[in-house]
């Protein structure tokens, strides 16, 4: 099925108010994960709503949770999420890291303890509305790894996003690098798994350490694992990922020290630039939009493929997704119902707001 934007965030909205949030974080939070699946990444989209609920009653996320911040170092600034929806308290963080670098140029700001901060580019987009460029490193903790070292079999580490982001032109869009150091995110073995179709490959591996298509092996047990993108590359990024963003914010590292209490923890590590304080914004615009047009003026490949950036595919899918609706495989689509059902929404409630 597809549902139109506004309708789908209406049901899902509903479903965090009867979880507790007071509605503009209901909303928000709303927002946040139905502009994931418009950019055509459903593995951050409406899709984590059941691993939500199932958060909530477990008291694993904390409805109407302000970031606090822990820190404030001129340029140097710390925030604890407490276990916060990660939209709220990343988006909170933002914007307290975005207003000090208009006053020090530069910011490098922490957060730890947010409950699943979603697609991270989100934050990217929040820099590049202010003028800024930003670098963000996230690890994810407090369940099971997901992801295999390079060279081992089982999970170590998770799926650990780095996003970087520049602003645009009036000519050539924002440039915004928000990608997993795995091959590809869980989430997207989720939506495999929902829709009956093989994963790409090889991405995963089984228990056995061989190469599978299988999506299903990831929620087995003993379950498989996800590979690091690029091989030792993509694994030497995920490294760096889980440090700055654990050991920087003081959320910690998915070591096994650490506790695992069967939830979603993301720590996020940011840098801003404000490139003003460096060789000006007209220069860099200048440089993106020569760039830029060098870069998407190679003759394609294949006619229907033009080159693109960072950022294109996602602009593109959110045009279409606007105009002929959000696509729900029917396994995703009774995974919400029953998630609203779990919190008193009925499904009569929730295909009336879904207008469907």
């Amino acid at each position: 099925m597809r549902i139109a934007e506004d309708a789908l965030t209406r049901h899902v909205t509903a479903i965090f108010t009867r979880g507790g949030s007071e509605p503009a974080e209901a909303l928000l939070v709303a927002r946040h994960l139905v502009a994931a699946n418009l950019a055509g990444h459903d593995s951050h989209g409406v899709g984590m709503v059941p691993t939500y609920v199932r958060h909530l009653g477990a008291g694993l996320v904390a409805p109407n949770t302000s970031v606090v911040l822990t820190k404030d170092d001129g340029a140097v600034l710390m925030f604890d999420g407490r276990r916060g929806y990660g939209r709220r308290v990343a988006g909170e963080a933002m914007a307290v890291a975005i207003e000090r670098c208009r006053a020090t140029g530069v910011v490098v700001m922490t957060l730890a303890n947010a409950h699943h901060i979603a697609r991270v580019g989100a934050y990217g987009e929040m820099a590049i509305a202010a003028g800024l460029c930003s670098v963000h490193f996230v690890n994810v903790t407090d369940h099971a790894g997901l992801v295999a070292p390079h060279g081992g079999r089982d999970s170590r580490f998770s799926t650990n996003p780095i996003c970087v982001s520049v602003p645009g032109t009036a000519s050539q869009a924002p440039i915004v690098l928000d990608m997993a150091t795995s091959e590809i995110a869980m989430g997207k073995v989720r939506v495999a798994r929902n829709e009956g179709r093989p994963l790409p490959g090889p991405y995963v591996i089984d228990p056995e350490g061989r190469p599978t298509t299988d999506p299903a092996v990831m929620y087995a047990d003993p379950r498989g694992s996800l590979l690091p993108f690029g091989r030792h590359k993509g694994y030497a990024l995920a490294v760096v990922a889980e440090l700055l963003a654990g050991g920087l914010s003081g959320g910690g590292t998915i070591q096994p020290d650490n506790p695992r209490l069967d939830g979603v923890i993301n720590n996020m590590t940011t840098f801003l630039v404000d490139p003003a304080r460096l060789a000006g914004a007209d220069w860099l615009r200048r440089e993106v939009n020569g760039f830029v047009s060098y870069l998407k003026g190679s003759p394609a490949a294949d006619p229907a493929q033009p080159v693109l950036v960072p950022g294109d595919p996602e602009r593109a899918a959110a045009e279409e997704r606007r105009r002929e609706g959000i696509p729900l495989d029917d396994t995703t689509w009774e995974e919400l119902l029953e998630a609203g059902e779990k919190l008193g929404l009925t499904r009569a409630e929730a295909r009336a707001l879904a207008a469907v």
